[in-house]
């Protein structure tokens, strides 16, 4: 759900407080043994961080619901909009921002949880049978583009706060994943994709493809 950025995600609060007090409290008894988590704290950090970003406006755009890597562009089907479509898939590692936004202004028609394993997210397998939580999204126009959290070998959480019925705006916020995954983005095959394997995208700035 929306919320004003705090600049670091909600959802890591409370490991920062514990990484704090923990790094805190080792400087106390000995300084130079506080060192490994002080860098434990940094990490965290910097997982959490949560920025705020731009928000293309050109009509009919599909952003990137996260930072990451892109390590697939094929056609495949689409297992739970049931159709051909262009399959976008995002990897992220633990460096990147973990926060999921929605990539297009739409009305949500279905959200699908499916608990799974947790091989690495780089894999093809993970798309199907990873932990995985799919939202299939309706454009006013009528387009339907689903994207999927997926977890991955260290990622153990994801975590969605929409449902069904729920309307949704480009870059809004609408989940998360702890440390490492990706995320399938399905596509209309009439899309024209903007995107290549190997290219760096962000959440909400980089444009997927266009409608």
């Amino acid at each position: 759900m929306n919320y004003p950025h705090p600049i670091i995600a909600r959802e890591g609060w409370p490991f920062l407080a514990i990484a704090l007090i923990l790094a805190l409290g080792a400087t106390v008894w000995c300084a130079f043994w506080s060192i490994p988590l002080w860098i434990i704290f940094v990490f965290v950090l910097q997982f959490f961080r949560d920025p705020g970003r731009e928000i293309p406006q050109q009509a009919g755009a599909v952003l990137s619901p996260c930072d990451g890597r892109v390590i697939k562009v094929e056609r495949r089907q689409d297992p739970y909009g049931q159709r051909e479509a262009i399959l976008i898939s995002v990897f992220m590692n633990v460096f990147n921002v973990h926060s999921n936004r929605s990539p297009m202004d739409g009305t949500i028609q279905k959200v699908q949880y499916f608990p799974g394993k947790f091989v690495n997210a780089d894999l093809d397998k993970a798309s199907t049978e990873n932990e995985r939580n799919a939202i299939v999204l309706k454009s006013a126009e009528g387009q339907i583009v689903t994207f999927v959290q997926v977890a991955g070998l260290i990622a153990r959480r994801i975590l969605c706060y929409v449902k069904e019925g729920d309307n949704l705006t480009r870059g809004q916020r609408y989940g998360f994943i702890r440390f490492g995954s990706r995320v399938d983005v399905y596509l209309p095959l009439t899309a024209n994709v903007k995107v290549s394997i190997g290219d760096k995208v962000s959440a909400t700035t980089t444009i997927l493809a266009q409608l």
